[in-house]
């Protein structure tokens, strides 16, 4: 199957960008193709990172945003495909009415395409209250992976007692966890401006990772990858 894979949270510095990068070279590692789209006009996290499958689209133009449907129609007759879509802050309210007045869940279905919305947690409660908003303007349509980042918090007792959540499992969502990866070794990898892949095989250089944390981060990337493996994407 080919996914298409929203990766949001409406709210900032929840961890969408470390996601969708990770997502991105879970599917290198895989030999699994993909097109990846960046929607943040300021910071172009994804795209800096992952400048080779990346590409930036803007959220308040239909025609900008037609280019993530676009990439299945382009490999229709070549081998199957997936799509990342790093969602910035706030961008929510757009995505949505581009969607619902495309119908894109129904053209999605008609080309075998899997819609995967991943909703991305820290241990706050604007987390519940946006997952809430997000079932409730999609409903069942699409799957939903709601992301706890440990990374972002510890305690997520407030997501886990929600009845946002409750909502959520109703309609299908699986739960999963992204485990903490260590701030100096994130650090180190963002001033690089280094895909993990990059950042694991450069041993030597300004903000090179050390022995221990290339360990750490081959750890990091191999418990997460198990986590993706449990999903169908």
């Amino acid at each position: 199957m080919s996914s298409l894979n929203f990766i949001g949270g409406e709210k900032g510095g929840v961890g969408k960008s470390v996601v969708a990068r990770v997502l991105a070279q879970y599917f290198i590692d895989k030999s699994l193709p993909f097109t990846g789209f960046d929607t943040d006009r300021s910071h172009t996290t994804f795209t800096r990172f992952y400048q080779d499958f990346a590409s930036p689209v803007v959220v308040d133009s239909y025609e900008s945003l037609d280019a993530i449907a676009m990439a299945f129609e382009e490999v229709q007759e070549g081998p199957r495909q997936s799509v990342i879509v790093d969602l910035a802050a706030q961008t929510a309210a757009p995505v949505a009415r581009w969607i619902g007045d495309s119908d894109l869940f129904s053209v999605m279905a008609e080309l075998g395409v899997t819609v995967n919305f991943w909703h991305i947690a820290d241990a706050g409660k604007d987390s519940v209250d946006l997952l809430d908003r997000l079932i409730e303007t999609y409903g069942a349509g699409p799957n939903y992976f709601v992301l706890k980042n440990h990374g972002r918090g510890t305690d997520f007792s407030q997501l886990e007692q929600s009845d946002a959540l409750k909502k959520a499992v109703q309609v299908g969502a699986r739960v999963l966890n992204l485990g903490l990866l260590q701030e100096a070794s994130m650090r180190k990898i963002d001033r690089q401006n280094a895909s993990f892949w990059a950042a694991l095989n450069r041993p030597s250089g300004a903000d090179a990772l050390g022995l221990l944390e290339r360990q750490r981060v081959k750890n990091w990337l191999k418990k997460t990858y198990e986590t993706f493996d449990s999903v169908s994407l």
